[in-house]
């Protein structure tokens, strides 16, 4: 009806610009912003998503927290009315975008909230053409299922919040000199998903079978939901290589010690979590050490958290594990983790698994699925050794 209303006037998408909000707790959030998908996928191209007027003509942002009230209604006229002011310059000031499944990999990667790690936000292994929108990212990650392509916007959108309240969400691991002698390294990093000041930590390791990393579906959402429950986590970008992905990892708990007063956490009893690729590389450096890595000595974490990781070898070494699988799993067989289980356990270290009828690989979450709600089941195993 409106895209028909502007189309009878005889108006382009050049001739408005249109600013909406809405809160996740309004009653009527989920309608509106049906409403402004429809607009931007249905509509006959009088409507762009954009931040500003040379970019598009649509500017839609969700605000967490945010109900149907007064509150809400003066935030969004402040921001609108500064937006709009803002938007007489060339290059709007107006910084908060948001995004939606229509957004593509490249607007993401050159945002400017995003400039100097915007590639790293995608596996920097895998070709994802720059036109892709951000519903089909997840049909270019080998090896997952249970894709989500609506946490995918939720995560690039926390990020994009973050970084514009002046809040830090990417860290470089290794200094210009390291990087400048092994240009590898330049693509390495960790990703900062804030709980409560001076919580615990825990450090996640996507899977990709040391061919990508699969941040987006095995450790942004992971880290995001452990941020909501207070956890301070971190999501480390790699180098695509067993022992070099293990030298990252060890570097990464060597940074975010060295730095635990600036990011203001805890690294007593901090916690290592990875999937497939991610999961042999939080259990070799959890059970080896960050030394052996090539870094200093640094206490081990006090639990493992390993999703569908088919690894087999036990050291009698390794600390408490947590450990979850499908039975339809084709890479990671779940009989191989229970047998590994009953070996930690049979040498006095606790440990858990659980294993879930009919999954496949990679299912993440597992948001939809039996095995939802897995990662309170593994929060609480770590909190019990802590």
């Amino acid at each position: 009806m409106i895209d028909t209303a502007v189309q009878k006037q005889g108006y382009t998408s050049n001739d408005f610009f249109m600013m909406s909000f809405t809160g996740t707790q309004d009653f009527a959030g989920s309608g509106f912003t049906s409403l402004i998908n429809e607009l931007l996928e249905k509509s006959s191209g009088n409507f762009i998503a954009g931040t500003n007027e040379q970019n598009g003509n649509l500017y839609f942002r969700i605000k967490d927290g945010y109900s149907h009230d007064g509150i809400a209604c003066m935030t969004y006229m402040y921001n609108g009315l500064l937006g709009f002011y803002n938007n007489s310059s060339k290059e709007s000031k107006m910084s908060n975008t948001i995004f939606n499944l229509n957004s593509t990999v490249e607007q993401v990667k050159n945002d400017n909230s995003f400039k100097g790690f915007g590639d790293l936000i995608f596996p920097v292994d895998i070709n994802i053409p720059n036109n892709t929108p951000l519903e089909n990212v997840g049909d270019y990650y080998s090896w997952y299922n249970y894709i989500n392509p609506n946490k995918t916007v939720e995560i690039i959108n926390y990020m994009k919040e973050q970084t514009d309240s002046n809040k830090k969400v990417f860290y470089d691991i290794y200094t210009d000199e390291e990087k400048s002698k092994d240009p590898e390294k330049a693509n390495t990093g960790i990703f900062f998903f804030r709980g409560n000041p001076n919580e615990k930590v825990a450090i996640v390791s996507a899977g990709g079978g040391f061919a990508y990393v699969g941040a987006m579906h095995d450790s942004f959402p992971h880290c995001l939901e452990l941020s909501k429950k207070g956890y301070n986590s971190f999501a480390i970008i790699y180098r695509p290589d067993a022992q070099k992905a293990c030298e990252d990892l060890s570097r990464a708990i060597a940074f975010i010690n060295e730095n635990k007063e600036e990011l203001q956490v805890n690294m007593e009893d901090y916690s290592l979590w990875g999937g497939s690729a991610g999961g042999r590389m939080a259990d070799w450096v959890g059970t080896y050490g960050t030394s052996y890595f090539g870094e200093k000595e640094y206490p081990k974490p006090s639990a493992l958290i390993i999703q569908y990781t088919g690894l087999s070898e036990v050291t009698g070494n390794e600390p408490p594990t947590y450990s979850c699988v499908g039975t339809n799993d084709g890479i990671a067989n779940y009989r191989t983790m229970q047998n590994r289980i009953d070996k930690i356990k049979s040498n006095g270290t606790n440990s858990k698994i659980e294993v879930f009828n009919g999954l496949p690989h990679g299912f993440g979450l597992g948001e939809g699925t039996v095995a939802e709600g897995w990662i309170n089941n593994a929060i609480d195993f770590w909190k019990s050794q802590m």
